[in-house]
């Protein structure tokens, strides 16, 4: 895992639908001024993916071939959520939703022959718990909708060996503005992070 120890990839995504402005990636472009903090000893590197089946598999699958990261991070926008949801796992079937292009996957299948469903080696739960950022709540969930972001993540944990995590982000508002999702994000990938490591930990001590 020496080559996996450096580096964390953060994704979000790019414009769709009528949203010509996508929280997801207005929050990653605000971590990436920000970093993940000065004792974390972790490369941070920043992309952003098209709301686009085929070329966003492309893109992760590149991901885990350049960067081998010791943890991906999609962040994704959920348009009806007033929380940021913290995704644990990822379905492989049912993407009937066409995408920006107006493709759908064949079958509605992410990964033919793949497992229903695959879980990140990050516990949510245990994530939630521990985040405290003033005036955004973060909640755990494991349906994360069935369409790009979902479709990014499962591709991800399948070639990630489930070291990936999907977060789900509400608009922009008043209330909740691009400068404050990063600095949750700051937060929440940081816990993510100790959590990893004591999976990992807890594994070699066995």
């Amino acid at each position: 895992m020496d080559s996996q120890s450096s580096c964390v990839v953060v994704t979000g995504f790019g414009p769709f639908r009528q949203h010509l402005v996508n929280s997801s990636w207005e929050a990653v472009k605000e971590l990436s001024k920000l970093g993940l903090g000065t004792d974390m000893a972790v490369e941070l590197r920043t992309l952003q993916l098209p709301v686009d089946y085929r070329e966003a598999k492309k893109r992760v699958t590149r991901i885990w071939e350049d960067f081998q990261p010791q943890l991906a991070v999609h962040v994704g926008m959920d348009t009806s959520a007033k929380v940021i949801f913290l995704e644990q796992c990822g379905k492989n079937r049912s993407y009937q939703d066409a995408d920006i292009r107006g493709f759908r996957p064949e079958g509605g299948v992410c990964l033919p022959g793949g497992p229903d469903v695959i879980e990140s080696v990050v516990s949510m739960k245990a994530v939630c718990k521990n985040i405290v950022v003033e005036d955004v709540g973060v909640a755990y969930s494991r349906d994360a909708g069935r369409y790009v972001c979902d479709y990014v993540y499962y591709l991800s944990l399948h070639h990630g060996n489930r070291h990936a995590a999907l977060i789900h982000t509400p608009p922009l508002s008043h209330w909740l503005p691009a400068s404050l999702l990063g600095r949750t994000l700051q937060v929440i990938i940081q816990e993510m992070l100790k959590e990893t490591g004591k999976t990992q930990a807890n594994r070699t001590a066995k």
